[in-house]
């Protein structure tokens, strides 16, 4: 194989890396809209969990739709899920409190916006651990010239120019 052959594999194999990372974010997202589904659903018809979740566990779920939200629009969902906040006395500052140490721990990541509407969403990493840098970067430096190479893919592959052998005397 020539070094050609291999960036074109390395080009096919990153974009099929990053077709599944969109895939399982889909995926991680429709998660937990099912989960509060279930949640709210149970509630509704009289089941209460055996093994009650805390807010952490909570906020968690609803943020694994990788949306970004307010602390407020988090309060709300879970009142719209059906968690019980009446323990708290002040529902927001629990909220706020869980999102702050969430945020410390690297699982969500702050997003400063307007005084009042800094959001929080998921932290994903943008590539696994097992990519070492080089190939991050490759990834990154080379995105122009795949999204190229990909509208070329159907042209025949340039002739070889033509191997000389060496005779031995």
């Amino acid at each position: 194989m020539t070094h050609e052959d291999y960036r074109r594999a390395l080009e096919a194999a990153t974009r099929e890396y990053e077709d599944l990372a969109a895939k399982r974010q889909a995926i991680d997202k429709r998660l937990a809209e099912l989960a509060q589904t279930i949640g709210t659903l149970s509630k509704l018809i009289g089941l209460t969990p055996t093994v009650p979740m805390g807010l952490t566990d909570a906020v968690r779920l609803i943020m694994r739709g990788g949306v970004p939200m307010t602390p407020v629009e988090i309060r709300d969902r879970l009142h719209a899920i059906g968690f019980d906040v009446s323990k708290y006395v002040n529902d927001l500052a629990a909220v706020h409190t869980i999102l702050k140490r969430l945020n410390e721990s690297g699982e969500l990541r702050f997003i400063p916006r307007a005084p009042g509407r800094h959001q929080y969403t998921l932290n994903r990493p943008t590539s696994v651990v097992a990519l070492g840098p080089d190939i991050v970067r490759f990834m990154q430096e080379n995105r122009h010239e795949q999204e190229a190479m990909r509208a070329t893919d159907d042209d025949p592959p340039p002739p070889r120019p033509a191997r000389r052998v060496r005779r031995t005397r």
